[in-house]
């Protein structure tokens, strides 16, 4: 049995997120989707509330788990037996950062883990979760980057973080 990492902040899971998903299950069994820290972001969403996005967007998907981890991708991955890592590609600058920690987990690894990259469709090459984020202060229909289960809390979150704060 075949299973993957799908590993990032999902802040929130976008449209381009679930395409990854969707074209990751056509050659794994299982996919672990990862919500990892990332220091130089500042997260709108809190972890329980990301599990919850992406538990939304992946109920039909019983091949599906959905876990976090605040460490080092390849220790996760060696606590879990796991072996590969599914990296969604939107443009070329995504691939030269990917690459980079393509590489750097492979020799951290000792050449057991590998990547495999899956292109963005044209429909969704332009989607970031800071995209998202941008749209929906702005009031930007959101169903257009975000699937429908979660476009609302998107935009609740967006008025509860321009709303003043009161004293």
């Amino acid at each position: 049995m075949k299973t993957a990492i799908y590993s990032g902040s999902f802040d929130p899971v976008t449209k381009g997120h679930e395409e990854v998903i969707r074209k990751s299950l056509k050659f794994v069994d299982r996919l672990i989707i990862l919500i990892t820290g990332n220091t130089n972001k500042k997260s709108w969403f809190s972890l329980e509330e990301r599990k919850h996005m992406l538990s939304l967007v992946t109920a039909n998907s019983p091949r599906v788990e959905i876990d976090a981890w605040d460490g080092l991708l390849v220790d996760y991955m060696t606590k879990r037996d796991v072996d590969l890592i599914i990296r969604g590609l939107r443009a070329v600058a995504d691939y030269e950062y990917e690459l980079v920690y393509a590489l750097t987990n492979n020799q951290l690894s000792d050449g057991r883990i590998d990547t495999i990259f899956i292109p963005a469709s044209r429909e969704t090459m332009y989607l970031s979760s800071s995209g998202v984020r941008e749209a929906a202060a702005a009031k930007a229909p959101l169903t257009l980057f975000v699937n429908d289960k979660i476009a609302e809390f998107v935009k609740t979150r967006a008025a509860e973080l321009a709303a003043p704060i009161k004293n």
